[in-house]
């Protein structure tokens, strides 16, 4: 058994209760190892620590554990998953200019983008062998292992809102 990290955010704007109702009840069905936030009215994110054989595995039960509390909640992103050049340096432990200077001189090779504009976004699961394949970084697997669960996860979400439960 691994421990996952990864964060599920929802848009809770469906519900007709305040969120501190279902606080307790989230704890009970499961969700008793993820810090709950409710900053921005309608939505919620909780930061999970998951123990499970594998990533879909941890991703999958936490969704479930959610929605047994909250059907009417909708998943708007599992992270990580979508990352900048900021966000690749944070977790790879270097600068910003060092993962923008690898970027632009190797174009060619470099993962394609999801997104560009005045921020380019990466799937980080598309992002990390890449890095790992150059052998001057160090990646968890169980990073690696996330990040392709919370990318798939994206994917299916966007395809047919599948993880949007009514």
């Amino acid at each position: 058994m691994i421990d996952y990290d990864f964060t599920l955010k929802f848009d809770i704007s469906a519900l007709e209760c305040e969120p501190d109702t279902f606080l307790d009840q989230l704890y009970e069905a499961g969700c008793d190892d993820a810090i709950i936030g409710i900053g921005r009215p309608g939505r919620m994110a909780m930061n999970f620590t998951r123990e499970a054989k594998t990533a879909s595995e941890a991703v999958l039960s936490a969704l479930s554990d959610v929605q047994k509390v909250l059907p009417q909640a909708k998943l708007i992103e599992a992270t990580p998953d979508f990352v900048g050049l900021t966000d690749i340096a944070d977790i790879l432990g270097c600068s910003r200019q060092n993962i923008r200077n690898l970027h632009i001189k190797y174009q060619a090779s470099f993962p394609t983008p999801v997104h560009e504009g005045s921020t380019t976004l990466w799937h980080l699961a598309k992002v990390l062998p890449w890095f790992k394949g150059k052998g001057n970084y160090t990646v968890k697997d169980s990073l690696l292992e996330i990040a392709s669960a919370n990318m798939q996860i994206n994917l299916d979400r966007q395809m047919g809102d599948v993880y949007t439960t009514q």
